[in-house]
């Protein structure tokens, strides 16, 4: 009777406080609902979601300026470079009709053990009951997507999360740390990647998108008191691979995905080591021949699978990937998954994949993270045949080859089980004519095609298969000024992966 009367008191003390604090506020609920699953949280209710809500906002920009973590040395945080990195250049980016009124959530999540894996929440105001998880392209931060999904997503009501792979981007560094690469091959500038540090495995990749949906559904329930009725994976380059995982081995948390270009990765070729060094190799010897299409380094740069070169005036499309991805790319992949390997000192236009197996344990490190094909969501791959960081047909159309073994696998098991009902979820691969990795690229370039808006296109198309059972369209080119179409006039691949075929 005693405790009781003490509680009674200590209630009617405290009343008085819990009345002038009033009503917990959204970001409130949202915090609690995510509990210790996160950390350094910022959550702020803002005017505007869309990345029309610049650093002006008293509340805080949708993107948060570049560097703007404390501790950490330049780079290491780029979120506005990396808004800009996937998506085309202005005035081609997705349309801004509204502002989109909500709740926007930055955090750290606690339980990485790098403290580097960071996470983000939009929620509208105007909540149509949906999530879109995003993947992170490159070694780019949780805003990679901005300008190419979340604006284009959040404007139709759906919840926006994304994550960073639970790494960091880089940091400038020197020849002396065995990590470093060198930016391009006539570069005095050396930088370390995050990713390749011990405790970031590329293993880490699939595990946080799935991270980012569950934290998601949280805070959503804080937010909105119940989950989302349908989660869409995107993403773009290295976060097409994410949503290929997400779909591969998180089907309780993902209804299906759009990979933009997402990298292929297996242990047998084709795969990025197997690639970029031949282009690495035999660029030099291209661009001192003046860009001839003809010469020895050109054939052997397209028999590897890129496609052919463009060149306006002085500069060539495959000298802008030189410049900027080959070499630094494949240095990162490298010094991660075959780390005993002289980068530097044999050279990384020669390393060897395949002499490299006997020598390392490459082969392994690739598998451990490798995609199956075994998709159990329905899945649309985007990717441009220009492609000329990761090839079409060593990434898109090999892992269109991969996911269409394994249902030919599982066919073959389930006719032997007396099985005959069909139950493989859809998969379709929508090729870009003339469309590349770098969306930027088309304003140097105009024979180009941009991807974003057939790959939000797409988007579309897999909620009203997910949604309402209407069918996809076929696997098709899309032709360019083209769209993707019910009736394609050339299903399947492009016959040539540039149009208008260069002249030998």
């Amino acid at each position: 009777m005693l405790e009781s009367t003490k509680s009674w008191a200590l209630l009617l003390l405290f009343a008085p406080l819990a009345a002038q604090a009033g009503p917990a506020s959204r970001c409130d609920r949202a915090l609690r609902a995510l509990g210790e699953s996160i950390a350094d949280a910022v959550c702020f209710e803002s005017p505007d979601l869309t990345t029309n809500n610049g650093t002006a906002s008293p509340t805080g920009p949708t993107t948060p300026a570049n560097n703007s973590l404390p501790g950490l040395p330049p780079f290491a945080f780029t979120p506005q470079t990396d808004r800009a990195t996937i998506a085309p250049a202005a005035g081609s980016r997705t349309p801004i009709t509204k502002a989109v009124p909500g709740v926007q959530i930055e955090a750290r999540i606690a339980e990485d053990t790098t403290g580097e894996g960071r996470f983000l929440l939009r929620v509208p105001d105007a909540w149509n009951g949906r999530l879109v998880v995003a993947g992170a392209s490159g070694t780019r931060s949780e805003f990679n997507g901005d300008f190419a999904w979340s604006d284009y997503v959040v404007q139709q009501g759906y919840a926006y999360a994304s994550q960073n792979k639970g790494i960091l981007n880089l940091r400038f560094s020197t020849p002396a740390d065995p990590l470093a690469c060198r930016l391009n091959p006539a570069s005095p500038f050396w930088v370390h990647f995050y990713d390749n540090d011990p405790l970031s495995p590329f293993t880490r990749w699939a595990p946080f998108i799935a991270k980012a949906a569950v934290l998601a559904r949280r805070g959503l329930v804080g937010l909105q008191g119940g989950e989302p009725r349908f989660t869409y994976a995107v993403g773009t380059s290295n976060g097409g691979y994410q949503v290929r995982r997400a779909v591969e081995s998180y089907p309780h948390l993902f209804d299906g995905g759009v990979d933009w270009e997402g990298t292929f990765v297996s242990p047998a070729a084709p795969n990025i080591l197997t690639d970029l060094p031949p282009a690495i190799l035999n660029f030099p010897e291209y661009a001192a021949s003046g860009f001839d299409p003809n010469s020895t380094a050109a054939k052997n740069i397209r028999a590897t699978g890129y496609p052919p070169d463009m060149v306006v005036g002085s500069t060539s499309l495959w000298g802008a990937y030189s410049a900027a991805f080959w070499e630094v790319t494949q240095c990162q992949w490298q010094k991660r998954l075959d780390p005993t390997y002289d980068t530097y000192g044999a050279g990384t236009g020669t390393y060897n994949y395949v002499a490299r197996l006997s020598a390392s344990d490459v082969g392994a490190q690739l598998a451990a993270f490798a995609t199956t094909g075994r998709i159990k969501r329905p899945l649309i791959t985007v990717a441009g045949t220009m492609d000329a960081l990761l090839p079409i047909d060593h990434h898109a159309r090999a892992y269109a080859r991969a996911v269409a073994a394994a249902q030919a696998d599982d066919d073959q098991g389930e006719e032997a089980r007396g099985k005959g009902e069909d139950r493989k979820p859809a998969y379709r691969l929508y090729e870009v004519q003339n469309g590349n990795h770098i969306e930027t690229n088309k304003a140097i370039f105009p024979d180009l095609e941009l991807i974003e808006p057939h790959a939000q296109r797409a988007f579309d198309l897999l909620v009203k298969q997910v949604e309402d059972g209407e069918a996809l369209p076929p696997s098709q080119c899309i032709p360019r000024d083209g769209k993707i179409a019910a009736n394609p006039t050339q299903p399947g691949h492009c016959a040539n992966l540039r149009f208008p075929i260069p002249i030998p």
